[in-house]
């Protein structure tokens, strides 16, 4: 059932997307080119600090899939890697595809390890904390609200967000199994505050040990 909730959401993501979002605006290639440069003046501060998000939340996802695609007969890291480019439309695929894992056996890579770092988490949320406070102190919501609707580009990435915010408990229930976490409250923490809470659960979660379940707890 999980798999056909997957594939399922993955199909109509597309289709909606490319059928029945808003057309492209005619300015849509000059302002990714605008956003991917740092030329920001004249932009909403809430599409900069959406657009940049969507940079985080793959780096996000990497800390978790990687670590639960090493248990996986199906590796995680080509759907990460193209997430970094698509997003969620990458990612469903192998949540589709994977098996439960809430265990690590093995050795961890220099890559696991770098993602397993709490500092890395740290940078991460001082980076979502920047972006949220960015948008809320100095956003034009009803500019963006008109957007929202009258462009593909921010329509979707703004649905793209959503997404991948309310998908990750899906990585979540396995990571906190792998690290003996078991507290439903972390759950409902890392929802309430989107892409912010699970940049702090990056920062505070214990480090899963090589070839044993981890024992360890918040901190």
């Amino acid at each position: 059932m999980n798999r056909l909730f997957f594939w399922g959401l993955w199909l109509g993501f597309i289709l909606y997307a490319f059928i029945l979002a808003p057309p492209d605006r005619p300015d849509t290639a000059d302002l990714i080119l605008r956003l991917s440069t740092g030329d920001w003046q004249g932009i909403n501060p809430i599409v900069i600090a959406l657009f940049n998000a969507m940079g985080i939340w793959p780096m996000v996802y990497a800390a978790l899939a990687l670590v639960d695609g090493h248990g996986q007969p199906l590796r995680a890291w080509p759907f990460v890697l193209v997430s970094f480019a698509v997003g969620a439309f990458a990612l469903l695929p192998y949540l589709a595809l994977r098996q439960p894992n809430p265990s690590f056996d093995g050795s961890k890579s220099p890559l696991l390890r770098l993602l397993e770092s709490r500092w890395l988490g740290g940078v991460l949320a001082a980076g979502a904390i920047a972006l949220a406070a960015f948008a809320l102190l100095n956003g034009n919501w009803p500019d963006f609200w008109q957007q929202w609707q009258t462009g593909r580009f921010i329509h979707v990435m703004s649905l793209d967000f959503c997404v991948l915010w309310l998908l990750f408990p899906v990585l979540l229930k396995d990571d906190m199994a792998r690290r003996g976490l078991n507290q439903p409250w972390i759950t409902a923490a890392v929802l309430a505050l989107p892409l912010v809470g699970a940049c702090l659960y990056l920062a505070l979660r214990p480090t899963v040990e090589e070839g044993v379940m981890s024992e360890g707890v918040m901190g």
